[in-house]
């Protein structure tokens, strides 16, 4: 399975703002927009020069590429999944990428970045239903519960992260969690009003629509 191995920090910096690739880190004074707050490369300080439509619309899809951290191949896959449904193209397309098996597992707080979460997910400490999921793009349905398998709620990881999933309280409206049995639920569909901050889908619809 393809990956991107670039180096996080440098994504920020290109985006030319926080997208909190790293967890905690990006909380912290080592975050690199904070340090070095202008793009990589040598000539990073001195660009100054506004975007056209094409390079905005690009721009979009290339930040949303980095929050959920899809190559371009499969971005493209779910956009094509959706692009046919009936529904504003953009919301639907958010809405897949919300209810990855990955960004579920970052939502419930299982993880303090979608990286870590992608990387839990491959080593199968979760099922759905009752049944191991080890598919970071696997989709979530609404009704489904997600849990921590049996065997791995021993482990130092997630010993140390129950303190944390207690006293978590920004879950989103359409997730349910019990952090006593470190299981969540998809009780509705994500809603497009504030599934992230900054993000327009309308322009990535453009993009793939020229």
């Amino acid at each position: 399975m393809a990956r991107d191995t670039k180096a996080k920090c440098r994504k920020c910096r290109r985006a030319g703002e926080k997208l909190f690739l790293k967890g905690d880190r990006c909380d912290s004074p080592k975050c690199a927009m904070v340090k070095k707050a202008y793009p990589p490369g040598m000539h990073g300080k001195n660009i100054s020069r506004g975007l056209s439509e094409y390079g905005k619309q690009l721009a979009m899809k290339q930040k949303v590429k980095r929050v959920y951290g899809i190559m371009e191949r499969q971005f493209k896959k779910h956009f094509d999944e959706i692009k046919n449904k009936e529904g504003v193209t953009g919301d639907l397309l958010m809405t897949r990428l919300e209810m990855r098996m990955d960004n579920i597992v970052y939502r419930m707080g299982f993880a303090s970045s979608r990286s870590l979460a992608r990387q839990l997910v491959k080593h199968g400490a979760f099922e759905v239903n009752g049944k191991k999921v080890d598919i970071p793009s696997y989709e979530v349905k609404i009704g489904d519960s997600i849990s921590v398998r049996s065997h791995k709620k021993n482990k130092n990881y997630f010993k140390s992260r129950n303190q944390i999933l207690k006293n978590k309280k920004d879950f989103p409206a359409w997730i349910s969690f019990d952090a006593k049995k470190l299981e969540g639920k998809m009780v509705a569909g994500p809603s497009g009003e504030k599934i992230e901050m900054g993000i327009n889908p309308q322009l990535i619809v453009e993009y793939y629509s020229r």
